[in-house]
């Protein structure tokens, strides 16, 4: 089965930022944990300094230590990807090219939230940041965060700019992404676990998920049987995992994915306010779906 290019692979994870006691970014257990998904979870690419990172909480020098640390960690076993995207195009540009200097193997850029620019306005953010360096760029559209989506006509307009190779797609909106995919060339990333499947089937190359810091190798497995054509095969799989998928979402993503990391060995460490840890039901509800799956 030929699906468009993957140029962050098929498997990626929006890692999550441990803390230490005190609140401080913990690097140390940043390296463990990026080796871990990479070398247990078989991730092609980990995203650092997204929201699943906390990347709204932590410094412009704390995201740039996370992407030296990570890269050193997992070498070239696997792609480093930086978060650069906030509501100031300056700003972006600024930590666009701090995190090439830092090593990224690309940039993951989020539409500009709150200011809820024009659809010009955003093809004028996202060329701009794209010029800024001359890694590859993978456009983040998740309009029920940032306000507005990245239209289809957009997306398309985007998509001249040689730095612009990848969409992480939250909008839930599969035909129309289908769309984008045909007339771009675009690769296709599900931005929502859940929404990897019916991606895939539309042309996807794969997933950004936050449940793959535990699903990642069996996830990997959804992806492999579907690119070789066994479809029945992928499905039942995905469908062993679909209450993960769902669950990681009950409430912030990073809330249980960190509750869930503490319950398996690891040191997240807290969340930085206004985000808080789960609660003790949320991370029971949580971690028995894991056991359920056997995750």
């Amino acid at each position: 089965m030929t699906l468009i290019p993957a140029p962050f692979g098929r498997l990626a994870t929006a890692m999550i930022t441990p803390f230490t006691a005190d609140g401080l970014v913990n690097l140390p257990e940043a390296a463990r944990l990026a080796a871990y998904l990479v070398d247990d979870q078989l991730n092609d690419a980990l995203i650092v300094n997204g929201t699943t990172g906390e990347a709204p909480t932590t410094t412009d020098d704390e995201k740039r230590a996370l992407v030296e640390a990570t890269k050193a960690a997992v070498g070239d076993r696997a792609k480093i990807v930086a978060g650069v995207g906030t509501f100031d195009t300056a700003h972006s540009v600024h930590l666009a090219q701090a995190a090439a200097a830092a090593g990224a193997d690309g940039l993951l850029v989020v539409t500009p939230y709150y200011s809820r620019p024009p659809q010009d306005a955003l093809v004028t953010h996202f060329r701009a940041v794209a010029d800024a360096t001359d890694l590859p760029v993978m456009i983040y559209d998740i309009p029920h965060r940032a306000g507005v989506p990245v239209e289809e006509a957009t997306l398309i307009q985007l998509a001249e700019h040689p730095n612009i190779v990848a969409v992480k797609d939250a909008k839930g909106a599969p035909v129309s992404s289908a769309k984008v995919m045909a007339a771009s060339g675009l690769a296709y990333y599900a931005g929502d676990d859940a929404m990897l499947l019916p991606l895939l089937a539309v042309g996807a190359a794969g997933v950004v998920g936050t449940s793959t810091h535990f699903t990642g190798a069996r996830t990997k497995a959804v992806i492999d049987a579907y690119v070789a054509g066994d479809v029945t095969l992928a499905l039942d799989l995905y469908r062993a995992l679909l209450p993960v998928y769902t669950g990681v979402f009950a409430t912030q993503g990073c809330m249980l994915v960190k509750a869930g990391l503490a319950d398996r060995g690891f040191a997240p460490g807290g969340l930085r306010p206004p985000l808080q840890p789960a609660s003790v039901a949320q991370t029971a509800a949580f971690v028995a779906l894991l056991d359920a799956a056997e995750l």
